[in-house]
């Protein structure tokens, strides 16, 4: 069996390791050496060019790099019958929750306000507050959802959540659906996004939504770039309504040069850096789905194409 390795950010050295020190029967070839393109039975892909899978006439499976799936569903000439699988790993959900806890951690101690006060020279000292002051509101329950929010419960803050349908996660007060936006929305101070991108959440980071946090609100964004309406954060960070943004998702990625995201005081802009899978934990799922494929059986973290994740 032959696997594809296609990926501009993942170390193909490292990846082809770690799966062949599992499976040393499974060939793995790196894009753009793909040799006879009938050989190939699955792909291993984060970002590839758009067609290269609809050049692989035997292609049986699809296992993306990354948790959201999004990207592959916007290519046009996706093999539609081909089972798409998504990443679940704990690296990847560690890397995630870290990441969330980070910039949680930066705003519930001001480091925003230091930043733009250093910019000043004014020495000025913000009294630290208790963690449970802090409400944190997490868009996106899944897998990454579910592991930031634990690790936010074990730090003290106020957490809560909301997602397609209501979750049972200690500690954190979950609402569902859009009739519990509102509400959900009431009082956090530090909005995380992790949904996914559907036809639902396109769009959903806009002026109604940021008029239903309290003035004052900070924004982070690790979800999808096509999540946010990118004039209406500008005039919400504009007007006070929102005191600072993190994104690290991008309409367009790389963010281009002239976009105003980079300049702005009130952005902190990174390069979708926040959560990545090492090969060592991640290739089991990956040798266990080509086990399965082998043999037949159902393949695990199937992606539903019509919902979207």
């Amino acid at each position: 069996m032959a696997l594809l390795f296609a990926s501009p950010d993942d170390d193909p050295v490292a990846w082809s390791a770690s799966l062949r020190r599992r499976l040393p029967d499974l060939e793995v070839r790196v894009f753009p050496d793909i040799g006879d393109p009938a050989e190939i039975d699955c792909a291993l892909v984060w970002l590839p060019p758009p067609g290269l899978l609809a050049g692989l006439p035997n292609l049986r499976a699809i296992f993306s790099l990354g948790a959201g799936v999004d990207r592959l569903l916007e290519d046009p000439t996706l093999p539609p019958d081909v089972p798409l699988c998504r990443m679940v790993d704990s690296s990847l959900t560690a890397s995630m929750a870290e990441f969330v806890l980070l910039h949680v951690l930066r705003y519930h101690r001001d480091l925003d306000v230091y930043e733009a006060q250093q910019r000043r020279a004014e020495w000025r000292l913000l009294l630290p507050k208790p963690a449970a002051a802090t409400v944190v509101g997490l868009m996106g329950l899944g897998e990454l959802g579910t592991a930031s929010a634990r690790l936010l419960v074990r730090h003290g803050f106020t957490v809560r959540g909301w997602s397609r349908t209501r979750k049972a996660i200690e500690g954190v007060r979950s609402f569902a659906g859009p009739a519990q936006l509102t509400a959900f929305l009431e009082g956090v101070s530090v909005l995380v996004c992790l949904l996914p991108l559907t036809s639902e959440t396109r769009g959903i980071l806009n002026t109604t939504l940021f008029a239903r946090l309290p003035e004052g609100a900070r924004l982070v964004n690790l979800g999808r770039g096509a999540h946010l309406v990118e004039e209406d954060l500008l005039a919400a960070l504009d007007s006070g309504r929102l005191a600072h943004a993190t994104l690290d998702v991008f309409a367009r990625e790389p963010l281009p040069k002239e976009h105003p995201f980079w300049r702005h005081p009130k952005i902190t802009v990174t390069p979708h850096a926040a959560a990545y899978c090492q090969p060592e934990s991640a290739a089991e799922l990956v040798v266990e789905n080509v086990r399965r494929l082998r043999a037949g059986r159902p393949l695990l973290h199937l992606v539903d194409r019509a919902r979207g994740y």
